[in-house]
């Protein structure tokens, strides 16, 4: 849960995950979309991976991301857990 907490802590990475809400993106298409370095990005989808946030899948010489909605279901539940009835 860590892991998770300290992806969502950071402004890049949460654009990174309203990208991918639309579609699946390749690691090049994401990068040009910032005004960063590509291997801070890759270090962004390397922790975004590693927090389960995000799949990767490499065809050809491209590595495609997409959201791993799974993790989000998780964490709804989770959050929902704390509220207290009336």
């Amino acid at each position: 849960m860590n892991a998770l907490f300290k992806a969502l802590n950071d402004t890049t990475r949460r654009e990174i995950l309203e990208l991918l809400k639309k579609r699946d993106l390749t690691a090049g298409e994401i990068a040009d979309r910032f005004n960063i370095s590509k291997p801070s990005i890759s270090h962004h989808l390397d922790l975004l991976k590693q927090a389960g946030l995000v799949h990767s899948v490499k065809e050809g010489q491209y590595i495609y991301y997409s959201l791993n909605t799974t993790v989000m279901d998780e964490i709804i539940k989770w959050f929902v857990g704390f509220k207290t009835k009336k």
